[in-house]
């Protein structure tokens, strides 16, 4: 089992493109809290920095002692956006990165029924290079309801193009995020993000869904009650024999406290939950 930072914490809480502290900071941050490894991101590292910047990065990951457990190569993939299936006509760069930080899972985007395919001819490259790409349960794409995200892996059927499980997007777009959805995806199940919100009219964030309209919510901290049910989908990823990662997926704090601060209790909080020692 692989508890992994996502570099979202050290990105600021409105940009998915401002880092408020460079990697080394991060990887001390990691260590500390303690994780195993580290999610990367275009923020901290991507397919536009060079090679040089590249093999500098991963040695001082490797010095850390950390591992990277996800590439998200560049920011349209991070957003989104209209952009974000790009990656999949041409995933070679990405496979280069991947390679470079020793991982073997990239993210990648699919927004549109041809995206598809495309997805399937990039999975057969990243299969030469042993690395398989997965995709977020995520607003705004393809993978919004259970329904969808079977039909679209299913469809590509490659051995080596998953999922990333997570439970808060399916809860914004109104669907089940426990047991039964997670017995149904199980077999594409390769990586879990976590993080924590609570839906609510007057939430300070208001997110747009194709299924489900906006939806207002709030961002909270892993250990705030009221919000995800974390107890129950680890029970349920447990019985699914589901040994995989488990990356935390939360922003930078909000209320005042420091990214070492939250990271610390977090790591703590997951790993009782998890029964990780």
């Amino acid at each position: 089992m692989n508890l992994s930072l996502s570099c979202r914490i050290a990105e600021g809480f409105l940009s998915k493109r401002e880092a408020i502290m460079d990697l080394a900071e991060l990887c001390h941050l990691a260590v500390q809290a303690p994780f195993d490894s580290i999610c990367m991101r275009a923020s901290q590292l991507g397919i536009a920095h060079t090679v040089d910047e590249t093999e500098k990065a991963a040695n001082l990951i490797h010095r850390s002692g950390l591992a990277v457990s996800m590439v998200s190569g560049d920011f349209d993939i991070v957003y989104n956006n209209d952009d974000g299936p790009r990656c999949l006509q041409d995933i070679t760069p990405y496979l280069d990165l991947a390679e470079r930080l020793d991982t073997q899972l990239i993210r990648v985007c699919i927004k549109h029924e041809d995206d598809l395919k495309a997805a399937q001819k990039a999975a057969d490259e990243a299969k030469e290079r042993q690395i398989s790409l997965v995709h977020q349960c995520h607003v705004q794409s393809l993978f919004e309801t259970v329904d969808q995200i079977e039909s679209c892996l299913r469809r590509i059927g490659r051995p080596n193009f998953g999922l990333i499980y997570e439970a808060a997007n399916l809860e914004q777009c109104r669907q089940d995020y426990g047991r039964k959805t997670i017995r149904r995806l199980a077999p594409w199940i390769k990586n879990v993000y976590l993080q924590n919100q609570i839906i609510r009219s007057k939430g300070a964030l208001t997110l747009d869904t194709w299924t489900n309209g906006p939806v207002s919510l709030d961002n909270v901290s892993m250990t705030e009650p009221g919000g995800i049910d974390f107890d129950l989908i680890f029970s349920a990823l447990k019985e699914v024999c589901y040994d995989g990662i488990f990356t935390v997926h939360q922003s930078a704090p909000e209320d005042g406290s420091s990214p070492m601060e939250v990271a610390t209790r977090t790591s703590q909080h997951l790993r009782s939950l998890l029964s990780l020692k």
